[in-house]
This record gives C-alpha cells, sequence and structure tokens, in this order.
C-alpha cells in the first residue's frame, strides 16, 4: 500500500515574482526539465508526471498547483505560493504524494533532489533568467549504482573536498566552469552558457545520471558527449 509524503522548499529567490512564475510555468528545461503548461486553471499539464496531470490553481505571479492522479487513485500534487520580496521574491513549494515502496528511502531522494532543484532555479534567475534552454539528461550504465558517483567525480577530476566557488574543467564539455553546488550526492557546476548537474543517485541505487542545460544551442552534441562519456567511464571502471 502506498504511504503518502510531504516535501517542502522554501527560500529567496534572486528575481521578480513575475520572472520567477516565467521559469517554472514557461522555462523549465533552464533549471529543470522540459514542462508543458496550459495556462489556466482545468489546463492540462505534460511532462511533469509521467501520465500528465492538470493545473488546478493558476494565479499569476501570486499561486500555481497542478495535481495528477495515478492509475491506483494516488495524488501527487505541486503548489507554488509567491511573495515579493522588495527586487526578490520568497518562493513556498509544496509536494505532495504517495510512495510504494521504500518510504524513507525514496522520501530522502525526494527531499534532496528538490534542495538541488530549487538551488539551480535560482542559479537559473541569477545567471541566465529569460534565456530558454536545450535540456539534455543521459544516464550511466546499470553497473553505476554501485559506487557511481564516486567514479564519477574521479573522472571529472573533482576531488572530495571540492567546494562551492572552485573552477573546474569538464571535459566533455571542453568549457570551465564554476562549482555552484556540492555534497555527497550532487554536483552542480555553473559554465558560461550552460548549467551542468551531476546526480549521484547510486546512494538511492540507481545510476547516476547527468543533465546539462544549455543556453545557446547544442544539445544533440551535449548529448552524445556526454553518454559516450560515461559509458568509457564505467567500461574503464569494470576493467579496473
Amino acid at each position: 500500500m502506498a504511504e503518502k509524503f510531504e516535501v517542502t522548499w522554501e527560500g529567496e529567490l534572486p528575481a521578480s515574482p513575475r520572472e520567477v512564475w516565467d521559469a517554472f510555468t514557461r522555462r523549465t528545461a533552464g533549471w529543470l526539465w522540459d514542462i508543458d503548461y496550459e495556462c489556466r486553471a482545468g489546463g492540462a499539464e505534460r511532462g511533469l508526471t509521467g501520465g500528465g496531470g492538470t493545473v488546478t490553481v493558476w494565479e499569476p505571479h501570486r499561486r500555481f498547483v497542478t495535481r495528477a492522479v495515478g492509475d491506483g487513485g494516488d495524488v501527487n500534487q505541486l503548489g507554488y505560493a509567491l511573495e515579493p520580496r522588495g527586487e526578490a521574491t520568497y518562493l513556498r513549494f509544496t509536494h505532495h504524494g504517495a510512495f510504494s515502496g521504500d518510504h524513507d528511502l525514496e522520501l530522502d531522494a525526494c527531499r534532496r533532489h528538490t534542495a538541488f532543484y530549487y538551488h539551480s532555479l535560482g542559479e537559473y534567475l541569477r545567471h541566465f533568467r529569460g534565456r530558454d534552454a536545450a535540456y539534455v539528461s543521459v544516464q550511466a550504465p546499470d553497473a553505476s549504482a554501485r559506487d557511481g558517483f564516486s567514479a564519477v567525480r574521479r573522472a571529472l577530476g573533482v576531488t572530495a573536498d571540492v567546494a562551492v566557488g572552485d573552477r573546474v574543467r569538464l571535459e566533455p564539455a571542453g568549457t570551465e566552469g564554476v562549482v555552484d553546488y556540492a555534497t555527497s550526492e550532487f554536483l552542480g557546476v555553473r559554465g558560461a552558457d550552460a548549467l551542468y548537474r551531476f546526480y549521484g543517485r547510486d546512494r538511492w541505487n540507481q545510476p547516476v545520471a547527468v543533465a546539462v542545460h544549455r543556453f545557446g544551442g547544442g544539445a544533440d552534441d551535449a548529448a552524445r558527449a556526454w553518454s559516450a562519456w560515461l559509458h568509457d567511464v564505467f567500461s574503464t571502471e569494470a576493467v579496473a
């Protein structure tokens, strides 16, 4: 039987309510992934949840709620409340749903992913606000579900003590960037024209993944490059 959960995030974002609203209703590829919403209460949601959902609250620049009901009747609902704070916006995000597997493991994953996603929203608003992005995500081989993130970090040349603000070079991207997020499960790097996100999902017995939010095209090239790189990393690890 599925067990219900609630995950929340709240914090100040460096943009106006109008700009924050634009980021999470129209430009999600810049910090999350591609999602499409019909701009009205009762409109369709596509891309956020597997089977799609429905926008239940649409109050531009103030409140937004989207809701999906699964085959088993379980509800997955995400809500946003925006409050102006001078030139910034205070966002309160709430996610209600249900887990059918290991509740504690899935709740831990949801909480940690949520914190990373909304950090990425802040980075988007601070550095790429109002720009469209091409989003790509690639997954490492299944073997990466066992201590795979440490292998990715080694291959990137990123040490365990890397800190926010450090400069790194991403060979598959052929560019330098600044670390903007660093935990034992996630690494975020901001380049001149892209956000690079590394997901250590082996913590939850899942393969490692890499996502790129590219502002300026080249998404297909990025997908091929990172996919080939991940394959090489784990081919090498298997030999070693």
